[in-house]
């Protein structure tokens, strides 16, 4: 924090005396320091109009605006002009007005400018470096070593800021271009590559990286946030560099590197103009609105402007929270919170008719594969099956335009219910596509970041209680999506398709969970030997690995690069209608029943039988 600057009337004093210096110093070296006694008048009659004519200029220029201890390049430009324009005015003057006199030697008018500009900006640049030496100095000395990731323009802006910062002290810079190792940023040297960032960190004693990389594709900096989580290093990262272009924040202002920077990609460009052309002015209907997708379906929606959006949900707490949101966050949207059960064909045939949506989201389902593998088999089946059968009977009665189904990659070659049954879903509108003029399209995506039941909030519990960290299989993987990124390709499918498609969306490279832990654990602060890894055994019904294709289906191109349709196995006519006889029975059926009945609809269901309990504490530093 600055206390202390030179005033204005200081500054400009100190100018004067560099126009008087520097027309004597011109003078002296004109005559090689004896200047001959005839000269005298000359020199003290031309100061004296120099004086007054360059004391106006500077002033008219505006140079005592900024201040002192923040001179830059600007400000010395600002000088180049005044003195520029000084240089053409004072021979014009000063001959002009000292006719008595003898002649004002040509030399003079020459170096008496340049020298000027010297003066002026010398003295801006040695002050300026004088109080940041003073200022930051001893502030530097004090902060906690960083080393800086990259040696691009935010990291040259970073090094920059960070030189005056009390809390932070860059030790060096580390970057995998070979170019430009053993180079200097302000002082601060490339002390290698990122590749050496353990043994940097080492050497000069850092517990902090900060990833100056906002250019940079996800990847990249994906792989660079893992290697400061192994390297033991407390991450820290830029913000985006849109946020910092429209001056939100700082670059700064760096963050805590989070999981989603360990597991997300580059941001999804959807085609803006094509998802507008279908939900702008329309009525949109969303079920399972309250949920972690539907909720961020209606956020999307709501950037599109409809002309009603229409939020069905059987949980009216969820319904609340999403209507509180709304009106704080879109007020001018016409939000509609209705509380029903997708099997409840009154329900939802009334609010179909009354609504008449033109497009229906149907992303109401029950989507926890260990609690829906037994006890509750039966009502998975009758809410993601009867449920969709239910919603899509209405749409196409009341000639709803598109009905997009959010369905998951469990619904590949299943080994669960809730697979199973999401795959029966998918079926049911593929047969109903044929059906009036409905347009039905399918999306199937993974796990979502930050979802209810997702696999992250859980880890996050188990670390900040101290661990352990409960991981069913030293070997396990899955595909991981953000909500957001999910939700804008969902929108994106539902305004190409044809009708009958299985959208597939491009879901990456899939996670290791038991490194995901790890990750998780390290980023956290702590250690494995503090919170260990405890690994459980399979849960009913899980997978060790996930599909998004199906062997016997194949995939084509479409004009976006994120999404692929799936050419799926077709349905034949009429051949579900004994399933809906079986789904609307009034009885209970057991969970043997439904993996029974499951398998004849779904040939391609293989249920897993029921995994060996296994408890496993994993070693610290151990790689599965």
């Amino acid at each position: 924090m600055i206390k202390k600057v030179f005033h204005p009337s200081l500054v400009y004093l100190s100018d004067v005396v560099g126009v008087a210096l520097a027309w004597w110093l011109a003078y002296l070296v004109r005559f090689n320091f004896d200047i001959p006694k005839d000269f005298n008048a000359g020199l003290y009659q031309g100061l004296f109009v120099t004086l007054v004519l360059q004391g106006l200029l500077l002033r008219a220029f505006g140079l005592y605006r900024s201040i002192w201890v923040f001179a830059s390049l600007p400000d010395l430009v600002c000088i180049a002009r005044a003195v520029a324009v000084s240089a053409l005015l004072t021979p014009l003057v000063v001959v002009v007005a000292v006719r008595s006199a003898p002649e004002v030697p040509r030399l003079v008018f020459a170096m008496q400018p340049l020298l000027l500009a010297m003066y002026m900006g010398g003295s801006r640049v040695l002050y300026r470096t004088w109080k940041e030496s003073r200022l930051y100095g001893g502030l530097r000395a004090l902060g906690q070593p960083v080393v800086v990731l990259g040696t691009g323009d935010a990291a040259v802006s970073l090094v920059r800021e960070l030189s005056r910062s009390a809390e932070w002290r860059v030790v060096g810079l580390l970057d995998d271009n070979k170019a430009n190792q053993g180079r200097e940023v302000y002082g601060c040297k490339v002390l290698g590559r990122i590749a050496d960032l353990e043994r940097i960190a080492e050497e000069y004693k850092v517990g902090h990286a900060i990833i100056a990389m906002p250019n940079e594709r996800h990847e990249v900096r994906r792989k660079v946030a893992s290697a400061c989580v192994r390297a033991g290093v407390k991450a820290l990262i830029v913000p985006a560099i849109a946020d910092v272009m429209t001056g939100r924040v700082k670059v700064s202002e760096v963050r805590n590197v989070d999981v989603e920077d360990l597991l997300g990609r580059d941001p999804v460009r959807i085609h803006t103009a094509e998802v507008r052309e279908y939900l702008r002015g329309k009525s949109v209907m969303v079920t399972g609105a309250g949920g972690s997708i539907g909720t961020e379906l209606c956020r999307q929606i709501a950037r599109y402007e409809p002309s009603i959006l229409v939020c069905f949900d059987i949980s009216e707490f969820a319904l609340y929270r999403l209507c509180e949101e709304f009106a704080v966050h879109y007020p001018n949207i016409q939000l509609v919170a209705l509380a029903g059960d997708v099997k409840d064909a009154v329900r939802v045939d009334e609010v179909i008719t009354r609504f008449h949506p033109h497009v229906i989201f149907h992303a109401a389902a029950y989507k926890h594969v260990p609690l829906m593998e037994e006890d509750n088999a039966w009502q998975a089946v009758r809410n993601n099956v009867l449920g969709t059968w239910q919603v899509a009977c209405s749409a196409v009665a009341c000639g709803v335009s598109r009905f997009v189904l959010v369905s998951t990659d469990k619904a590949v070659n299943p080994t669960n219910v809730m697979g199973a049954t999401k795959r029966l879903a998918e079926k049911v509108c593929q047969a109903m596509s044929a059906e009036g003029k409905t347009q039905f399209e399918i999306v199937r995506f993974g796990n979502v970041l930050g979802s209810a039941g997702s696999v992250i909030p859980k880890f996050q519990e188990q670390i900040a209680a101290g661990g352990p960290v409960t991981v069913t299989h030293p070997e396990i993987t899955r595909f991981f999506m953000s909500i957001p990124e999910a939700a804008q390709l969902v929108l994106q499918a539902g305004s190409m398709g044809k009708g009958g498609e299985i959208f597939v969306l491009d879901m990456g490279e899939p996670v290791k969970i038991a490194e995901l832990a790890r990750d998780m654990i390290r980023l956290s602060g702590r250690s494995e030997e503090q919170i260990r890894v405890v690994f459980t055994g399979l849960r009913p019904g899980e997978k060790l690995y996930e599909e998004v294709l199906a062997d016997a289906e194949e995939t084509r191109a479409t004009h976006h690069p994120k999404l692929r349709i799936a050419r799926a196995q077709p349905v034949e006519e009429g051949s579900l209608d004994a399933l809906l006889q079986w789904l609307r029975q009034r009885r209970p059926v057991g969970a043997l029943e439904v993996r029974r009945e499951l398998r004849r609809w779904v040939p391609e269901y293989t249920p897993s039988p029921s995994p060996p309990a296994l408890t496993v504490v994993d070693k610290p530093g151990r790689r599965a």
